[in-house]
């Protein structure tokens, strides 16, 4: 189904690194401390990232990230040198971050963009997109809302009861 620019897009995408080796805290790293996610979890958010920027370069229609993947992707345009440089230079064109301006028009809008952006998923890459990163719409546009950064030395973190319950069931 792809193309051979296609194909090498997709090669360029997924051998362009992210990690710097001379970095004592790589990309990687600090994508899973500031989410406090595992070091396994960043690193398969960052394969959905690469996901997401080759889909935002083929799919045809404008696509909207998980908020996993966007936190990959606020935190990679923090790199300026890199992604307004040697990132940006392999893609066919910039990938701008259009954040909404708020109301029920722009919420319409960007979950019917991120439903596109999951059948886009299946269609170019022939599975479905993992559920813990690339939740259904209805949550992706819920719950998924409900993040705070917060500085843990500050502030306990303690689960309300519903979360104790769901992952007590789980």
């Amino acid at each position: 189904m792809q193309s051979e620019a296609q194909r090498q897009l997709w090669a360029r995408i997924q051998a362009h690194p992210l990690d710097q080796p001379d970095a004592v805290l790589p990309f990687s790293q600090r994508l899973a401390r500031e989410n406090d996610w595992s070091q396994d979890f960043a690193l398969a958010v960052m394969e959905e990232y690469r996901r997401f920027v080759f889909l935002a370069m083929v799919a045809g229609h404008p696509v909207t990230p998980s908020d996993q993947v966007d936190q990959a992707w606020h935190l990679h345009l923090l790199y300026t040198q890199d992604y307004w440089g040697p990132f940006t230079a392999l893609l066919p064109h910039p990938l701008h971050h259009q954040p909404t301006a708020g109301g029920p028009e722009e919420r319409r809008k960007f979950s019917d963009w991120y439903s596109k952006t999951l059948h886009s998923y299946r269609r170019w890459f022939g599975v479905h997109p993992p559920v813990e990163i690339w939740p259904p719409g209805v949550e992706r546009f819920g719950r998924d809302l409900c993040w705070m950064r917060m500085n843990r030395r500050d502030y306990w973190r303690v689960p309300k009861w519903r979360t104790l319950l769901r992952r007590l069931r789980a």
